[in-house]
Formats: C-alpha cells, structure tokens, sequence
C-alpha cells in the first residue's frame, strides 16, 4: 500500500475535503467515486494508482486495460557482449586483403570475426594510425597523390574527442594523468552497430602479445574521478586485470610504461573509440609497434612494410588472442498485467468450438463447464488494431474455476 506523507499527505486530504464539502453543499448531488479515485491517483506514483473499474467483467474478446494494470515508462540498463553473436570475448581476428591493399588501407584497416570469404563475416572494429606531423605516410614532395592519411586520421580524431582548445591527447605520466601529450597514436574504432548506445566501462580488456612479451590493457574507469568532456566520458587505459569471475574488482598493475614514464592510451565508451600510444607498446610489446618517425616515398605507418603499423598492432592482438569488451544501454520498458477474471474469456471464437448453424457447442458440456487453452495475448490500440502478441511458453487452461493474470513486457 502506498504512504503518502508530510505536505503532499495534508494537500491530498484538502482536496478530498474540498470534494466532499462541495458536493454536500449542492442538493442532490451524488459523491463521483470516479473523481475521487482521480483525486488520489494525482498523488501516486506509475504502478501505485488505484481504479474505480476494478470489478469490471467482460464479456466480449477485448478487454480494456484499467489504471492498475499498466506500468509504463521504466528504463532497464541492460549489458550484453559487443561482438557478434552477442559474445563478450573475441579470439580470432581476419582482414580483407583487398582493403589491405587499397586506398582505404592507407587510412585504416577494417577487422572481421572470420574470414571475409564467409557470409558470416561481420566487421567488428577498425585500426588506424594517426600522427600530427603526418610521419608515416608520404609527403605531397614525395608523393604527388598522397592525401597524407596519418596526420587526417589525428586531425579528425582530434576534431571528434577534444576541445577545440585542445592541441593535443593526454596520457599518464608515470603515476600523473594527463601528463604526456601523445604526437602519434593507434585508435581501435568500434564498429558503431556493436556497441549501439555506449560501451561498458569495466569491461574492456585487450591482450597484446609480441616480441618482447605479453601486456593486458584495461580502463580505470573503478576509480572515483570521472573525467566528462565534450565526448562524453574519457578514461586512462591502464596495465591490469578485470578479475572476471572472482569477488575482487579490476585491479591495476601499472599507469605508464616504465622504460618511458608514458601512458598506455586512453578509452572514450561513449564514442566507442581506443586511443594506444604506440611508445609505450614499443617498450612492453613489440619494437614493430613503435611511432613513425618519418615519411616515405610508398611507405605507410612505418618503415618495414605497406600499411604495416595496423598491421603490426593487428598482429600483436591476434597473439593475444583475447579482446573483451562489452556495451551497455538504457532500455525503455512497459508492463501489461492481463487479467483473466473466472468469469471471462472461457470461450472460443474459434469456429470449431461449435457445430451446425444454430452455433451449438461441439461438446455440451461446454455449455455449462467451458474449458480453453490461452496460447497468446494480443495488445490492440483503440480502433481495436492489433500492434504486438506475446505468446506463452505453454498452453494456459482457462476455465470458470480459475482466474488468470500475464505480465507481458514490451522492450523499445
């Protein structure tokens, strides 16, 4: 039962008592119990309203839905695995060689869940490399053609997650955030359709595994600083564990790579982007990773291969062989209580519950002791237009000794 207190109680009892007196004061006027129930149900909240029309029984196959038996506009935060098939963890990782190999493969290179030649190929991020000076791919004096994708890729970035008084990311420095301007960076870009609404801080984890040994890259997101800019959240990436399956939160390792004093990169949920600073995956990973330091004629990213910085990081994830991420969003949702009273709905219209042309029942014991199977609901609009069905796990029997009632959630 609902408690309605303090000021708003003393108002609720006015009003009723303004009620009352004006109704006492005109000869002949009935007491609306209508409008005294409208009277209280200002004061209650969605799920605790109360309904004058509550012993209504119907006889037809529609029946309308009364204050009580709705409860509307209530948001679930619902989590889910990011990648396809809704699984939380990817081992395997493809690329299409004609990207590879092309103009877009200058700018980034698109990473599938199994090899393109499936039709159950789906791509599930994008690795790019940027650089403010534009080292890594070829000057317009060295190359005529070059649309100089390494510094576009760090001036759009830059354009999409920074104040435009910003020049520059910031990474840890040692055990001080934001210390360390990052010049050049890998960014991991998830697909915009896995991660729909945000992802989940918490629970992003990357493996990364080369030359020079294995590093496990999460977020600090479990601290109590939030960091909240123009878009959205922003945490450091970090050395560390999310410790899935144990009582124990993530617990972080290292800020910053020691050999450098650098952080490892920063994570933007709400953009569904990864920023890696490739210094410091040089130091703990694999040297293949480290920065452009020039430009080229016909040499992208870095100087042992086309395209090969995306590649390079590409292939240490694919050692790793274990990238989790999850994504999370705000889900509306309304709840329908179908109440099947003892005396309602224990008939068909189904036409082979009666025979002949006077619509006798098939059986005659019908007539006095129907019983019936509800397999479904249907929700229908006013002019009686059917707009959802839910369907029961199994057959219902509905009879005059038994009294139904269905929760039916609709998610949108």
């Amino acid at each position: 039962m609902a408690l309605i207190r303090d000021s708003r109680g003393a108002l609720l009892a006015s009003n009723i008592s303004n009620y009352l007196a004006g109704a006492a004061n005109t000869a002949g006027t009935p007491v609306d119990t209508n409008e005294l129930v409208r009277i209280v149900n200002q004061f209650l909240g969605t799920g605790e309203q109360i309904s004058s029309d509550i012993t209504t029984i119907t006889n037809g196959i529609y029946k309308k839905f009364g204050t009580i038996d709705k409860v509307t506009n209530r948001t679930e935060i619902v989590t889910s695995g990011i990648w396809s098939g809704d699984t939380g963890s990817l081992t395997a990782f493809f690329t299409s060689s004609e990207q590879q190999s092309g103009v877009s493969g200058k700018y980034y290179l698109d990473v599938y869940n199994v090899a393109t030649s499936s039709t159950a190929a789906e791509v599930q991020f994008s690795i790019a490399y940027g650089d403010v000076n534009g080292y890594g791919a070829p000057t317009l004096q060295q190359t005529d053609s070059s649309n100089l994708p390494t510094k576009a890729t760090y001036n759009q970035f830059k354009n999409v997650l920074l104040d435009s008084s910003d020049a520059f990311f910031s990474v840890y420095t040692g055990s001080t955030a934001g210390g360390h301007n990052l010049q050049n960076f890998y960014v991991i870009n998830v697909n915009r359709a896995r991660y729909k609404e945000r992802l989940d801080p918490g629970n992003f984890s990357i493996e990364l595994s080369g030359s020079k040994g294995s590093l496990t890259l999460i977020d600090d997101s479990g601290g109590s600083d939030e960091n909240v800019t123009t878009a959205g959240r922003v945490y450091n990436v970090v050395e560390g564990t999310l410790n899935i399956g144990s009582a124990l939160t993530s617990s972080i390792t290292s800020y910053s790579d020691v050999t450098s004093s650098q952080g490892y990169g920063l994570f933007y949920p709400d953009m569904g982007i990864i920023l890696l600073n490739p210094t410091a995956l040089q130091n703990r990973v694999d040297v293949k990773l480290a920065p452009a330091n020039s430009s080229i004629t016909n040499i992208y990213h870095q100087n042992n291969g086309a395209n090969s910085g995306s590649v390079a990081l590409l292939n240490s994830i694919s050692a790793g062989a274990d990238f989790q991420m999850r994504r999370t969003e705000n889900v509306s949702t309304s709840h329908y209580f179908v109440r099947a009273n003892n005396r309602e709905f224990n008939f068909s219209n189904n036409p082979t519950f009666v025979s002949g042309s006077v619509g006798a029942f098939v059986q005659p014991l019908f007539e006095r002791d129907p019983k019936v199977y509800i397999t479904s609901v249907g929700l229908y609009d006013d002019a009686n237009e059917l707009l959802a069905v839910a369907k029961v796990s199994k057959p219902i029997e509905k009879s005059f000794d038994k009294e139904i009632a269905i929760k039916v959630k609709l998610d949108f």
